[in-house]
C-alpha cells in the first residue's frame, strides 16, 4: 500500500487528487474542533458512558458529539438517508425504475441530500432537548433561549450537510469514498485513547500485577491477527463462471467468451454491525437519561442493566441480530432472478445449471452460503474484543469494529489508487 501511494505521489493529476482530498479531511477535523456557542459540554460527560448508542455516535463523529462541536452530527445523517433511500427503492416501484434510469442515480442522490437535511434537522432538535435536559445550555427560558435553541439547531445541521458536501467533493475530485474517509478520520482521531489503555495497563503492572506484562503483548499479536484476517475475508470472493454462447450480430461473431460473477464474502460490509450495535443499545441509552434506582424499580433496573455491554444477554442479542441484518442487507443487495434474468437476455449460462429458475436458484442457495460465513465473520470482529475485554477488564469493545471499518476503507482507498494509475498504463506500477 505504501507503494501505491508513493508510486501515485509522482503524476501530478494523482498527486493534486491526493492534496485535495488532504485538504478536505484538515477542513474536516477543524469543523470537529469548532465549539457550537451557548453549550457546555463538560455536563454531559456521563452521559457518554460506554455501551450507549451515544458512544457509537461519539465514534462515528470523531469525539465532535461528546464535545458539541459544529460537526457534532458527522455523517450519520447522510448514512441513515441512504440506508432509507435504499431500502425505499425496493419497497416504490417509483424508485426502482429511477435507479435504472440514465440520470437516475443523480435524482437519487439529490432526494438523499434532502433526507439527510431533514434527518439532521429532527437530530439537532433532539440533541438540543438532550443538552437541555442534562443542564448543559447558557440559556433555557425567555427570548435567549427561542435564540440559543435556533441557533444550536441550525449550527448542528448547517454542520451536516457541510460534511455532506465534503464527501460529496471528496468523490469528484479526490481520491475513494468520501464519506467512508471522513468516517476513517474520525475513528483514527479516537485512537488517542489507546494510549490511555497502555498506559493503564502499563500501570497496573507497575503496582505488582504482572499478569498484565504478558497481557500487553498478546493484545499486540491479536490485534494484528485481527487485521490480518479482516483483510483476507474482505478480499475474500466467491466467483461463479458464466460462459457466453456465440452470436453473429451483422458480420461480426459476438460473444464466446467466459466471465465471472464475483461474490464477496464480506458483501455488506460493517452496516450489520452498525445498525445491530444501534438496536441492542437503545435500552442502555434510554437507561441513561432516566433515573431508575434497584430500590424503587427492581424490575426496569435488571431488564436494563441486562443490555450492559459486559453481559451475556447483550453478547447473545448482539451476536443474533448481526446475522439478521447481514442476511437483510444482503438481501435487498442482490437479486438472483433478476441476475439470471440478466444472464439469459446476454445468452449467458452457468456451467452444468439450466437458465431461468435453476440459475436463481442456484445463485441463491450460493448467496445462503456466503452470506452465513460473512455473517460469522463480523460477529466474530465484533463480539469476541467484547468478550476479551470482559475477561481481561481492557476496554475494547468497539475495536474490532473500528478495525473492520479502518482496513476497509484503506483497502478501498488503495485499489482506488490502482486503478487510476492502471488506467494510464504506467508500467511497473503493479509489477
Amino acid at each position: 500500500m505504501l507503494k501505491t501511494f508513493r508510486n501515485a505521489w509522482q503524476i501530478p493529476e494523482l498527486r493534486k487528487r491526493l492534496l485535495f482530498t488532504l485538504l478536505i479531511l484538515v477542513i474536516y477535523r477543524l469543523g470537529c474542533a469548532v465549539p457550537v456557542p451557548f453549550i457546555a459540554a463538560s455536563a454531559l460527560e456521563n452521559m457518554f458512558s460506554t455501551g450507549s448508542m451515544l458512544t457509537y455516535l461519539n465514534m462515528m463523529s470523531g469525539g465532535a458529539l461528546s464535545e458539541c462541536t459544529l460537526f457534532a452530527l458527522g455523517v450519520i445523517p447522510y448514512i441513515n438517508s441512504s440506508i432509507i433511500i435504499q431500502l425505499l427503492c425496493v419497497a416504490i416501484p417509483y424508485l426502482e425504475n429511477l435507479a435504472k434510469e440514465p440520470d437516475g442515480q443523480q435524482k437519487l442522490q439529490q432526494i438523499t441530500r434532502y433526507a439527510g437535511a431533514a434527518i439532521a434537522v429532527v437530530m439537532s432538535i433532539g440533541y438540543y432537548f438532550v443538552l437541555r435536559s442534562e443542564g448543559g445550555l447558557s440559556y433555557t427560558s425567555g427570548a435567549a433561549g427561542w435564540f440559543t435553541a435556533i441557533v444550536i439547531i441550525l449550527a448542528f445541521t448547517a454542520g451536516a450537510q457541510l460534511i455532506t458536501w465534503c464527501g460529496e467533493q471528496i468523490d469528484d475530485k479526490g481520491i475513494g469514498n468520501g464519506i467512508s474517509l471522513l468516517i476513517f478520520v474520525s475513528i483514527v482521531s479516537r485512537w488517542s485513547s489507546l494510549y490511555t489503555t497502555v498506559k493503564g495497563l502499563l500501570t497496573k503492572a507497575a503496582a505488582g500485577e504482572s499478569k498484565y506484562y504478558i497481557l500487553l503483548p498478546l493484545l499486540v499479536v491479536l490485534a494484528l491477527v485481527v487485521v490480518v484476517f479482516i483483510i483476507v475475508l474482505t478480499n475474500a470472493e466467491r466467483r461463479i463462471t458464466v460462459q457466453y454462447a456465440k452470436r453473429v450480430v451483422g458480420r461480426k461473431m459476438m460473444g464466446g467468451q467466459n466471465s465471472y460473477i464475483p461474490l464477496k464474502i464480506n458483501m455488506s460490509g460493517v452496516m450489520p454491525i452498525i445498525f445491530a450495535s444501534a438496536m441492542v443499545s437503545i435500552p442502555g441509552t434510554i437507561g441513561s437519561f432516566i433515573n431508575v434506582t434497584r430500590e424503587a424499580h427492581p424490575f426496569w433496573y435488571a431488564f436494563l442493566h441486562a443490555f450492559d455491554y459486559t453481559s451475556v444477554v447483550y453478547i447473545v442479542l448482539y451476536l443474533l441480530l448481526i446475522l439478521a441484518f447481514n442476511y437483510f442487507y444482503v438481501a435487498i443487495q442482490y437479486n438472483p432472478i433478476e441476475i439470471a434474468n440478466n444472464l439469459r437476455q446476454n445468452n449467458g449460462t452457468i456451467p452444468g445449471i439450466r437458465p431461468g429458475k435453476p440459475t436463481s436458484d442456484f445463485i441463491t442457495k450460493t448467496l445462503s452460503k456466503i452470506t452465513l460465513i460473512g455473517a460469522i465473520f463480523l460477529a466474530a470482529v465484533a463480539v469476541l474484543p467484547i468478550i476479551l475485554g470482559n475477561l481481561t477488564g481492557v476496554s475494547i469493545q468497539l475495536g474490532g469494529t473500528s478495525l473492520l471499518i479502518v482496513v476497509g476503507v484503506a483497502l478501498d482507498s488503495s485499489r482506488s489508487l490502482e486503478s487510476f494509475m492502471t488506467m494510464r498504463n504506467h508500467k511497473g506500477f503493479l509489477g
